[in-house]
This record gives structure tokens, C-alpha cells and sequence, in this order.
């Protein structure tokens, strides 16, 4: 009966199809008072026999955490279903330092967490990292990604949505293969801050991935009495790796992005393509980089961002936005500023607002982007003999109206 309530609350909140046939993991003896072994295996049980008829798994919400071990395969057509939106500072215990509700608690560094195959989808539930380093920066443990794709098959359709990640070294790990490329790849209203710089990364995906709502931040356990040193921070800074990262994609479509502390925002790797819009990277040494193999179809149109470029130790490593390759770059609205924050080691300003890289043409154009607290004389570095941009409607430094055409 207690069961039963429960899902007919849950089918009101999430949807009365989610559940017509679904059972709580704890009907497998995944439970809170046993070790991670035990309900590692009867959590594979669960799903095993959620595949053949593509059930839903509900992870029943719980004082203590479910302790699982790492290895979990989340088979083909497979939900599993927590209770919770994204808990961006953290659930709290009443009387403990930890998080409450539907918890996976990992302990063990052995294997990503959970291997997601084709029409699955992970919703509302919490991930801790429970033993994770939160002080010395020289004893942070790197575990496997918490979420990653299959490395057996070709998966299409995964939907990660209302995820939260405490302690994690990389989050989301979407880098396929050419021969077991993904498909139609959703992630959405999830935080955490990786101690690897990496929070979703996405390599051979073939139709139209999607990154929306995302928030990487340090102070995610603030409500359960957790933070990060300046010298983890400042760790995390120093690995030169992008809180998002995307390559080998068509289509792609990343929204309402946020970074802060990493050493990059996103990464736009040479062979993908899409637009990207409405995001904040703070505190960050490189905000976008943007590359190109061809200019046919490795365009990005860049819209309605704000770029914080001050991180680091080297001014001329700190650039809001880094374009080589080949293709056009359409950036509007896109306004990059710096300043202090004492929860980094920063340098308070950037080298420029733009550096232009490569040999090869390429050609951008900016329109109506605000440009401030850069060293350079003029906002844009061109090191491309090749390259082509123009800027129309902008503002420098000077609080000038900088309209310009550079190259040929």
C-alpha cells in the first residue's frame, strides 16, 4: 500500500505514463542499511528486469543514502526515477552532514558509476562522492565519470535530466567512438562541480545533442555544510579543461549554460556545428573556443552570453573568446568583463576580448557585444593572417563605439 501512494504521487508530479509499470528499488533489496556490494548487485537485478519490458525504477527518498558500488549498467530502456529537481546547494540531514532523499552514495573509484545504453533516462537523484577531498588539493581522488555512455553499442536517445553531483572528477562522459557513435543525447537541469574541470563532455554524436540548464559552481554543498579550498579551486583551474565540451556533433544545441572556476566554458571542437545561447561563464581563463575543420558546415551562431575572464596565473592565457580553424562565427550580444574574486587565484583582467588563431580563412562577425578590462590596445588579437572580422555596434573599453573590419 505504502508503495503504492507513493507512485500514484509521483505520476501526478512527473506524469501518469512515467509509472504505469514501475517498481521501487527497494521491492530488489537495494536499501539503505546494506554495503555497496549488495546493493550494487540487486540494483543490476532491478534493472535487468526493468529492460525487458522498459519499466521505471523509483529510487525511494530516505534519511540515509542508498551506498551503491561503481559498474552499474543502466540497460536499454530503463528509467530510473528519483524525486527530486536539481538540489543546487544541497539537501541536509537533521542531524548529519549529508544529503537526504533519492542519494546514490559512491564510494569506490573502480568504474564509471553508471553506464547508460539507448532509451534511458536518469531523473531526479543526487549523486555523493562521500570520501572526496574537499581541502588538499594533492589528495583529490579522480573517479571515473559519474554518468558515460556505452562503449559496446551505438546508444540513441538519453535523457539526463534533474541530476546533482557532490564530489564528483567528471560528471557526464558522452565521448563515444566513430564505430559506437550516440544519438540524441538530452541533459538538462543538472549542477555539480567537477574537480576535473569536466562537467558534460560529448564526442561523436550524429544528431542534434542538447546541453540546457546546466550550473557548474563550487558552493553546490553549501545547505549540507560542504565546500571546496581556493587550493582545490585553484586545482581545478590550473587542469585547462572546459566545463562543457562538444566535438564530431551535428546539430548541436547548448542553452542557459553556467560555469564558474573552471579553467574553460565551452569548448566547440572542430568538427561540430549548432548554436549556443544564453549563458554565463565567471571566473574562467578561456570563456568560448571555437575551431573549424570546414566552412560548409562548422559554423556556430553565438548568442546572449556574459563571459567573466580572469582566471589564472598568466595574462596571456586569459582570453573571453579563442576562434582558429576554418568556418564563419556569428557572435551577438556577447559582453565579457573581469574583475576580483577571492574564491580563486585571478589576475582581475584578460589579455584581450578575442584572439584569432590558425592559417587557414575564417571570418566572424560581431554584433552589439560589449568589450571591458582587457590589457590589449584594441579588444581583438588577430593572429590569423587568413581571417576575416568584423565588428559592428560594439563597445570597447574606452566606452567607445568600436565598429571595425579586420583582414582581408
Amino acid at each position: 500500500m505504502k508503495y503504492a501512494v507513493l507512485l500514484l504521487l509521483l505520476m501526478s508530479a512527473i506524469g501518469a505514463g512515467a509509472f504505469a509499470q514501475g517498481k521501487s528499488i527497494r521491492e530488489f533489496q537495494v536499501l539503505p542499511k546494506n554495503d555497496a556490494a549488495t546493493n550494487g548487485a540487486n540494483l543490476q537485478k532491478a534493472i535487468d528486469w526493468a529492460s525487458a519490458s522498459g519499466a521505471a525504477l523509483y529510487v525511494e527518498p530516505s534519511e540515509e543514502p542508498y551506498t551503491i558500488a561503481s559498474g552499474i549498467i543502466l540497460k536499454k530502456n530503463v528509467s530510473l526515477i528519483g524525486v527530486h529537481g536539481p538540489t543546487p546547494r544541497g539537501t541536509r540531514h537533521a542531524t548529519k552532514k549529508q544529503p537526504v532523499g533519492s542519494v546514490f552514495k559512491i564510494i569506490d573509484d573502480k568504474n564509471p558509476f553508471i553506464t547508460v545504453e539507448s532509451a534511458t533516462q536518469i531523473r531526479g537523484i543526487q549523486f555523493w562522492y562521500a570520501n572526496q577531498e574537499l581541502k588538499d588539493s594533492a589528495k583529490i581522488i579522480k573517479y571515473p565519470p559519474t554518468i558515460q555512455v556505452s562503449k559496446t553499442s551505438k546508444t540513441e536517445g538519453v535523457t539526463l535530466t534533474n541530476l546533482t553531483f557532490y564530489g564528483e572528477y567528471m560528471a557526464m562522459d558522452f565521448n563515444a567512438s566513430r564505430r559506437m557513435a550516440c544519438e540524441l543525447i538530452l541533459i538538462e537541469h543538472c549542477y555539480g562541480y567537477p574537480l576535473s574541470g569536466e562537467f558534460i563532455r560529448i564526442n561523436y554524436c550524429y544528431d542534434i545533442p542538447r546541453f540546457l540548464h546546466c550550473h557548474v559552481n563550487p558552493s553546490n554543498m553549501r545547505q549540507i555544510g560542504f565546500g571546496f579550498s581556493k587550493a582545490i579551486i585553484d586545482k581545478v583551474v590550473s587542469s585547462k579543461t572546459y566545463a562543457y565540451a562538444i566535438n564530431n556533433t551535428d546539430n548541436a544545441q547548448l542553452m542557459d549554460l553556467f560555469t564558474f572556476a573552471t579553467w574553460g566554458g565551452i569548448y566547440l571542437g572542430a568538427e561540430s556545428y549548432g548554436q549556443l545561447t544564453n549563458f554565463n561563464l565567471d571566473c574562467v581563463a578561456v570563456g568560448l573556443y571555437k575551431g573549424g575543420s570546414n566552412s560548409k558546415n562548422r559554423n556556430w551562431q553565438i548568442a546572449q552570453g556574459s563571459i567573466i575572464a580572469n582566471a589564472g596565473t598568466t595574462l596571456d592565457e586569459i582570453h573571453p573568446i579563442i576562434i582558429e580553424g576554418k568556418g564563419h562565427t556569428a557572435i551577438t550580444n556577447v559582453e565579457a568583463f573581469s574583475g576580483g574574486n577571492g574564491a580563486l587565484t585571478n589576475l582581475e583582467k584578460s589579455f584581450d576580448f578575442m584572439q584569432v588563431l590558425g592559417t587557414e580563412r575564417l571570418t566572424v562577425s560581431l554584433v552589439g557585444c560589449r568589450m571591458r578590462n582587457y590589457v590589449t590596445d584594441l579588444p581583438i588579437t588577430i593572429k590569423n593572417p587568413a581571417a576575416v572580422v568584423q565588428a559592428v555596434a560594439c563597445i570597447d573599453k574606452e566606452e567607445k563605439l568600436y565598429n571595425a573590419t579586420l583582414g582581408n
